[in-house]
């Protein structure tokens, strides 16, 4: 005798699978999952799924109405990035599963204020090839202390490792956050990570 574990049921929520390629494997995946099938029509509440290549041809076409869950083939920077401004959650096909699809269901369902890290590190590291501060923009003391910011460090640690006092490391803070026009100290090493100056 074998056990199948399946993932647990999402309470209250429709999944309403748009038609198209791939789709049927997801309604499968739905069923098998315990999510609620709803019928092509839209309904209030109920998170829309749209299989597609990339999260820009998913976006296409689609209205604004309701939680949105985009499975795409290839889900690079710019389409997650896209996506997260449409206010839709994606999931690469290649990760998908009962588990993955109802989690994913869940996040489309109840979405949250803060964006998962590996979805914000993913964000960071490969788009926004904005402006650039080149790294002769900051002194040798700035890259020491944003880089001690990146690790964690505050200010008196900083002070301590740096041999400086505290006033002078609040000083090269607010230079640093001046020059790479950052909102606070997470914006400056964001910044900083994804530019490659620490």
């Amino acid at each position: 005798m074998t056990a199948t574990l399946t993932a647990p049921p999402v309470p209250d929520v429709t999944v309403r699978v748009l038609p198209g390629p791939g789709a049927d494997q997801v309604r499968v995946l739905a069923e098998r999952a315990g999510l609620g099938h709803g019928t092509g029509e839209y309904a209030p509440g109920a998170v829309t799924v749209v299989v597609a290549p990339d999260p820009e041809q998913a976006l296409r076409g689609v209205g604004r109405r309701g939680p949105l869950l985009l499975v795409c083939d290839t889900v690079g920077g710019a389409g997650r990035l896209r996506a997260l401004r449409a206010g839709a959650v994606v999931l690469a096909r290649a990760d998908l599963t009962e588990e993955t699809l109802v989690k994913a269901v869940h996040r489309a369902a109840h979405p949250h204020q803060s964006i998962p890290y590996p979805e914000l590190s993913r964000l960071l590291t490969g788009v926004h090839p904005a402006r650039r501060v080149p790294v002769s923009a900051l002194t040798a003391r700035q890259t020491s202390v944003l880089r001690l910011m990146a690790e964690g460090h505050g200010n008196a640690d900083i002070a301590l490792q740096l041999t400086c006092s505290e006033h002078t490391v609040k000083n090269a803070i607010y230079e640093i956050m001046a020059r790479l026009q950052a909102r606070n100290r997470a914006h400056a090493v964001a910044h900083a990570v994804r530019h490659g100056l620490v």
